[in-house]
């Protein structure tokens, strides 16, 4: 399958999933963590998520669209180290940390097989010139798309 958005991307799919499930754990966190765990908490686990759909619609440029899941790749780590800050208070159990934990690993490296794979989500090669080209549909480009990047696709 092709993508035709970033929704469709099973990375995208996975940080989604994470950001509502630390969401509904965080509901939990005392009150006075508010404005320090829970406001990071949430903040990093939904970045993960924004820097995706953000890299995929800045992808004509290749360098920007790895700077972009480089990004989310640092929000995925940055939720894990405050997910070890609500593990060693209490506030998730061991359970629950090492699947958030495990979901934040297996993000991260789905965004870096994407960062070594940029070519394969860009629409153009590195070396071309904008000026030149006529406008495409994004349909239209999706065509283009190899079969062999289906691994990154629900």
């Amino acid at each position: 399958m092709i993508a035709r958005s970033f929704r469709d991307l099973k990375v995208y799919q996975a940080a989604r999933d994470t950001g509502r499930t630390i969401f509904l754990l965080s509901r939990q966190f005392p009150a006075e963590e508010r404005y320090s765990l829970t406001d990071q908490i949430r903040r990093s686990s939904r970045a993960v998520k924004a820097m995706i759909a953000e890299a995929w619609g800045r992808r004509r440029y290749k360098a920007v669209f790895v700077s972009k899941l480089d990004e989310a790749f640092g929000e995925a780590t940055e939720t894990q180290s405050w997910l070890d800050d609500a593990r060693d208070a209490d506030y998730v159990s061991e359970e629950e940390f090492n699947v958030l934990d495990a979901k934040c690993i297996s993000i991260g490296q789905m965004l870096s097989r994407m960062i070594d794979r940029a070519d394969d989500f860009c629409k153009h090669l590195p070396a071309t010139d904008y000026r030149t080209i006529s406008r495409v549909k994004e349909k239209d480009v999706a065509d283009e798309y190899s079969s062999s990047i289906e691994e990154f696709f629900a």
